[in-house]
């Protein structure tokens, strides 16, 4: 099993960012699949969450409004578009695959300064 997230960078205040997670080592379509975050000193906080089909999504208020996640099942790929980015949303931004198993990527660092 491997999730490999990529599209992380420095970003200045109000940009955007779209993130991207390949799967791979198992059936990505059976999977619901979410973007977690981690701050430097923070712990670990979940971002966003997309169904197996991709019929239902939820967001964490902090992002609500200018984060999208998405998914590509034929491509076994799990976005997250993040626009008017802020300083706050500065972290390593993780993907996770869950059924029965939690799976987890290696991370995406985003950096928003200006």
């Amino acid at each position: 099993v491997q999730l490999v997230e990529s599209g992380g960078g420095l970003v200045q205040p109000g940009g955007s960012l779209r993130l991207s997670c390949a799967g791979s080592g198992f059936t990505f379509s059976s999977y619901t699949m979410s973007w977690y975050r981690q701050a430097p000193g923070k712990e670990r906080e979940w971002v966003a969450v997309v169904t197996s089909a991709g019929g239902n999504t939820n967001y964490a208020d902090s992002v609500k409004g200018r984060f999208t996640i998405s998914r590509d099942n034929a491509k076994n790929t799990v976005y997250l578009q993040m626009n008017n980015l802020k300083p706050e949303d500065t972290a390593v931004y993780y993907c996770s695959a869950r059924r029965f198993s939690r799976y987890w990527g290696q991370g995406t660092q985003v950096t928003v300064s200006s």
